[in-house]
């Protein structure tokens, strides 16, 4: 399956290269898109369940890199959980 990283920036400025095991990412985000925190969650959520299914459907297993990255971006977004204007943008795609 082809592997993808796309790169994040939150809302402090810091920058996370998160990871993909498929490149299904590239349906729900776009590079230089600004998303609202709550629909990048939601957006990121999605994408990364899926690729997790599809790594499933070809060998028989989640893809536990996938739903450990996904407990990653859990965790940032908390930082910013209280802030109702917090934004995150998704930088590239490699």
């Amino acid at each position: 399956m082809p592997v993808m990283h796309f790169h994040v920036r939150w809302p402090d400025r810091s920058e996370t290269r998160c990871y993909s095991p498929s490149l299904v990412v590239r349906d729900f985000l776009v590079p230089g898109q600004r998303y609202a925190l709550d629909d990048f969650m939601q957006r990121t959520r999605e994408a990364l369940q899926i690729a997790s299914e599809r790594v499933r459907a070809k060998f028989g297993f989640a893809c536990s890199q996938a739903l450990d990255q996904l407990a990653e971006i859990e965790r940032i977004a908390e930082r910013f959980a209280d802030r109702p204007d917090a934004e995150v943008t998704v930088t590239a795609f490699d």
